[in-house]
């Protein structure tokens, strides 16, 4: 058996070691990360602005962009100073917390996703019944279990996942911590329990997944005996963005998991995490404001209203 090794760092995995290509890559992370910070910030400053998007659907999508700001704020800053200043190490305590903040921010976008679909479903299928059935409480209590849930589930596997004794080194395959790349570095049968809390979470998420899947297959079938294409149109305008980031977010994360081991690589795996954990993150206000026309507008008059407000304060100077 290996013996035990105390950690105090954890070496991350860079995305090149030639200075000039890690200039390249601080300038493209930082460029994606303020793209997030403005996508995800105009929605959320729109949303809370305007009144009439006072809904349970944007309630969520607000909900939605606060937890998209907070995922990639967990890996994108340490990933561009690693870049910035040629350096690969993270402090155990770091990992820790990224580790945890990841894994919470990432499952509650999940059970998020997955009320979100409730909220179509009633939105669509029992539009009589909306009001009762998703009123204020009631969202705040479904948007509460979402987040609990995910704290709970990244609790578990934070402080299961480093009550393992270490003793493969302290060098990660990834240019962030989560639970994969540390039960690496783990002894041999010692991630039993850590083991079983992901199967658990693996059986929750796909529970989750088959009643988005079963919502959309009753919401279609709803949308398909509208009598009127005005009506089919506004139907799925409504439903198609959250239809493309649930398929966006599963597709990343399942193929990022599951990708057979042969095809598998350093290279190969870093450009695969950017996928599932970036990407989504920066597609989703675009995804989401694309097709709103109410969002996009929101949106609009905020933005016209500060340039009036900045011209008219400069005039008054």
């Amino acid at each position: 058996m290996c013996p035990f090794i105390s950690i105090t760092q954890f070496l991350l995995l860079p995305f090149t070691d030639t200075r000039e290509l890690q200039l390249v890559h601080f300038w493209l992370f930082l460029g994606i990360y303020l793209a997030a910070l403005l996508g995800n910030g105009l929605i959320i400053t729109a949303i809370a602005w305007d009144h009439r998007l006072h809904t349970p659907m944007y309630f969520f999508l607000l909900n939605l962009a606060v937890i998209d700001l907070g995922s990639i704020s967990t890996t994108l800053p340490k990933a561009m100073a690693n870049s910035l200043w040629d350096t690969r190490a993270i402090s155990y305590v770091a990992c820790a917390a990224q580790l945890f903040f990841f894994s919470f921010f990432m499952s509650t976008d999940f059970f998020l996703l997955t009320v979100m679909a409730y909220d179509r479903y009633i939105a669509i299928c029992k539009p009589l019944h909306y009001g009762t059935l998703l009123g204020s409480r009631a969202c705040v209590h479904m948007a509460a279990a979402a987040w609990g849930t995910g704290f709970l589930n990244s609790l578990l596997h934070t402080a299961s996942t480093f009550s393992l004794p270490l003793c493969q080194g302290n060098v990660l395959d990834q240019f962030f911590c989560e639970v994969p790349q540390i039960l690496k570095l783990s002894c041999s049968d010692s991630h039993l329990r850590e083991d079983g809390l992901a199967v658990f979470s693996a059986f929750v998420f796909w529970l989750c997944f088959v009643f988005i899947v079963l919502s959309y297959v009753q919401i279609f079938r709803a949308v398909l005996r509208i009598p009127s294409e005005q009506g089919r149109h506004k139907a799925f305008s409504t439903c198609l963005p959250h239809l493309a980031v649930v398929s966006l977010f599963i597709s990343t994360g399942t193929f990022s998991h599951l990708k057979p081991p042969f095809i598998s690589s350093p290279s190969l795996d870093l450009v695969v995490a950017v996928l599932y954990s970036v990407v989504p993150l920066v597609l989703n206000p675009l995804i989401y404001s694309m097709r709103n026309q109410e969002l996009k507008e929101s949106i609009r008059k905020f933005i016209s209203g500060m340039v009036l407000n900045n011209v008219a304060f400069r005039d008054i100077v």
